[in-house]
């Protein structure tokens, strides 16, 4: 395979180096209308507009000649959602990119369940957009070392001075998380992560009122529930009581039952231990998973999940109109899931086929050998974002990053146009209008176009904590509350042990995703007299397709740069 080379871009960013110095924007209101614009450059200290002059740029940091970019967005296929690549707030993002920086923006759709497969294509074939993005650090690692990816090092140090909101917003944590301590390079910058929110457990609040049940804060208690969801099915469901499910998952096991597994792994598994195995997004590959899946598998054959739960692809929406038709008394899934959408939410489609009633809460039911509801959270990083080799327009594709990490823009995008999709509020948090039409968003708070930023921020902790509970049009507050509480609660954060690229990840991860998936899947389905023989062929295939190299050489990197040492600081 074979990839062209951009060294004159390369040779160009370093135009600026050691040529601008203290230059600042300063932040004026937007309207809710209109994207905000930035101060004029000239107005800083020390700006070279010599230096400015080699790269096109005007003093206000806008290109002289029309640029042109293009961006990946992710395809979500929300049914009555716009086009990702056309629609208002691609608008906004144009219109403000077109008149600040003279930038001409293309948004590119990726389908965002396949984003990794879809990826991998578009790097194979030279045509992935200037601004790429991926959850799979592995695959840029992969074109990084045929020469597809450009090392972000010398463009953002050369170029620093133009791009003050992103390093302000970013910090040099996120924006060098990924760089190699021993070569430097650097091929890709993590977004930020700003709420550590992951999943949460979900039960049908008025099921439990229905049978007189608490809410379940064992493992044993959930499963009783469970069982009482399906010898109750007439109770509940009536004439429809043959379509009980009493515990829905997915394809994805890893994802969809994380609180449960995760209630397995010993309380004293160390950084080294997490560092190791956590390759694997799902975290399958800690001490004692397998036994949260052996859980599964006893509840599998005992009629107590969704029988059908691995034929559906990613996207598909048939587990959630089962959701909303009322036949679900529990699942697992994303902190929120059944509070998004505003009215096409999984709770205001139940509560308009069952009843005002009908409602999700989330519970706590897993703790782990200590007796702690053990959470293990991402670190404040989430979305990897790089430059194809591709990519003619870097310090275009830099601005456009500069001009998404700026608060206005940001916070518009978040929520929408004051008084239509926001209404700020007297304590000055902000609170979500139904969307309706053209001004739906296709993903939360749009963070398909805020690729800098996963999560709301409003620049003000308290009012971002507030404005969270308030983001959730037709959902009373205290179930966003008390999700929000759930989540993190004994959380663990992910650290960074930044140790240089593991070669034996090459070209593995959508490979071994692909193959956890299937192990899952099968082990889960399997007769219990079973369970132990297809889960241990299953791992002994992962670990032999690569698994273990990576594990080995992770281990060997680890203790080359820390020792003995088995914690982070």
């Amino acid at each position: 395979m074979k990839f062209r080379k951009v060294l004159s871009v390369l040779a160009t960013s370093t135009i600026l180096a050691g040529a601008l110095s203290g230059c600042t924007t300063s932040d004026k209101p937007a309207s809710s209308e209109t994207p905000s614009a930035s101060a004029p450059a000239s107005s800083a200290p020390g700006n070279s507009n010599a230096a400015l002059e080699k790269l096109g740029l005007d003093a206000n940091f806008k290109f002289k000649e029309t640029r042109k970019i293009k961006v990946e967005v992710y395809d979500r296929g929300n049914p009555g959602g716009s086009k990702p690549e056309n629609n208002v707030y691609t608008k906004y993002i144009k219109d403000g990119m077109l008149r600040d920086h003279n930038v001409d923006v293309t948004f590119v759709p990726v389908p965002r369940w396949t984003e990794g497969e879809a990826i991998n294509n578009l790097l194979a074939g030279n045509q992935a957009p200037d601004i790429s993005l991926t959850y799979s650090y592995p695959t840029i690692q992969t074109y990084a070392n045929m020469g597809g990816v450009l090392d972000l090092g010398p463009l953002l140090k050369d170029n620093k001075d133009l791009l003050p909101n992103m390093w302000n917003y970013l910090t040099e944590a996120n924006i060098y998380w990924d760089k190699d301590p021993s070569k430097g390079t650097l091929w890709a910058i993590e977004s930020r992560l700003n709420n550590l929110n992951r999943t949460n457990t979900f039960v049908r609040e008025d099921w439990l009122k229905k049978l007189n049940l608490q809410a379940p804060k064992t493992l044993s208690e959930f499963e009783n529930m469970l069982k009482a969801f399906k010898d109750n099915a007439s109770t509940l469901l009536g004439k429809d009581a043959a379509k009980m499910i009493p515990f829905s998952t997915s394809f994805d096991v890893g994802w969809r039952t994380d609180h449960l597994t995760a209630a397995y792994v010993p309380s004293n598994i160390t950084d080294k231990d997490i560092y190791t195995h956590d390759f694997d997004d799902r975290r399958f590959l800690y001490p004692n998973y397998k036994e949260g899946i052996k859980t599964l598998n006893k509840w599998y054959n005992q009629g107590l999940v969704w029988k059908d739960f691995a034929l559906y692809p990613a996207g598909d929406k048939t587990e959630d109109n089962l959701m909303k038709a009322g036949y679900v008394g529990a699942f697992m899934h994303n902190w929120d899931y059944p509070y998004r959408n505003g009215a096409d939410s999984i709770q205001a489609g139940l509560q308009k086929l069952v009843g005002p009633d009908a409602a999700y809460i989330a519970v706590e039911p897993f703790a782990n050998d200590t007796g702690v509801y053990k959470k293990f959270l991402s670190g404040p990083v989430d979305r990897k974002i790089f430059f194809p080799a591709t990519n003619k327009e870097p310090i275009a594709s830099l601005l456009y990053l500069d001009w998404i990490s700026k608060l206005d823009n940001r916070v518009f995008l978040q929520f929408g146009e004051e008084g239509v999709t926001r209404q700020t509020l007297p304590d000055g948090s902000v609170k979500t209008i139904a969307a309706t039409g053209e001004k739906i968003m296709n993903s939360p708070a749009n963070i398909d176009y805020t690729i800098t930023s996963n999560g709301l921020d409003l620049g003000d902790p308290a009012k971002t904590v507030k404005s969270i509970a308030n983001g959730y049009a037709g959902i009373d507050a205290k179930y966003i509350e008390k999700a929000n509480q759930i989540t993190t609660h004994d959380g663990r954060v992910g650290k960074n042990a930044n140790v240089g690229a593991i070669k034996a990840e090459d070209g593995q991860g959508q490979a071994l995703k692909e193959k956890r998936d299937t192990l899952l899947n099968k082990a889960v389905v399997a007769p219990v007299d079973k369970f132990d023989a297809v889960y241990d062929a299953g791992m002994k295939d992962y670990l032999g397709s690569g698994g273990q190299a990576i594990i080995d050489e992770r281990t060997a990197a680890w203790e080359k740069a820390f020792g003995k040492e088995t914690k982070l600081k």
